[in-house]
């Protein structure tokens, strides 16, 4: 695939209308760039006079007609996104289509962001244990219908998810033993009736529900106390080879 092959589709136009006011917002594609297997978007959103709002903004492809959203992407994109020029969107095109030839078109989608959920009780940098239970609660307009919960690590690989959760505020959830400790791991709400609604929880740090060195600690303990139990042993066999000492006959 080289340049010449790649077409994008360049401006998308947001409108946002509220409390009988309007603002009007673009988000455009300002130029495509490859790098290795990386595809680079640079694109611009113009937020007019307001800078504190946040964009979802999702990339899509001609290759399923613009259907559903490239999930082989970082960068400057999903929720949360400020406005501001040259924002860059790196996409993984051997990931996500395998080895391809051809055409392809890109359109670019965002729309101002407004999480259909608040996650409560994660702060972060939070520590959560794997093996253990946490009650995750959150918030939402309105409490009906079902959401997706997905854990991904820093590298926004999918690690865990539970899919068709009700959507009343409250979800027992437990880690499982097998994800690695680390940091940066967020989980993802998503709206199962509109997969454009999503909410993110803050970014928290996962350890081990038993730490490494206490395991180390209680090993060297048994250690010492088998080496303390064999050297006992020792003196004893020494002192007494064939078991319990006879005693001397009495002396007439």
């Amino acid at each position: 695939m080289n340049r010449d092959i790649i077409k994008c589709i360049g401006a998308v136009i947001l409108a946002l209308i509220a409390t009988g006011a309007a603002w009007s917002q673009s988000l455009e594609i300002d130029f495509v760039e490859l790098t290795g297997r990386n595809l680079v978007v640079h694109y611009n959103i113009d937020d007019g006079t307001n800078s504190s709002r946040q964009f979802l903004v999702q990339l899509y492809s001609s290759q399923d007609n613009f259907t559903t959203a490239l999930t082989r992407v970082s960068g400057d994109v999903g929720a949360e996104v400020n406005a501001g020029v040259d924002k860059k969107i790196v996409w993984d095109i051997t990931k996500e289509l395998g080895a391809f030839k051809g055409d392809i078109s890109l359109e670019l989608r965002g729309r101002v962001y407004v999480p259909f959920v608040k996650i409560k009780d994660i702060a972060e940098n939070q520590v959560f244990k794997h093996g253990k239970n946490y009650p995750l609660n959150w918030s939402s307009g309105n409490l009906s219908g079902q959401v997706n919960i997905e854990l991904f690590n820093s590298s926004e690989e999918r690690i865990w998810g539970e899919n068709n959760v009700p959507n009343v505020g409250k979800f027992d959830w437990y880690i499982p033993g097998n994800v690695k400790k680390g940091k940066n791991y967020r989980l993802k709400f998503t709206n199962v009736k509109d997969r454009n609604d999503v909410a993110y929880s803050p970014s928290f740090i996962i350890k081990p529900k038993i730490p490494l060195a206490a395991k180390i600690a209680g090993l060297a303990v048994l250690a010492v106390g088998v080496e303390v139990i064999l050297s006992q042993k020792s003196k004893s066999s020494e002192a007494t080879p064939y078991g319990s000492p006879v005693a001397p006959p009495p002396n007439n």
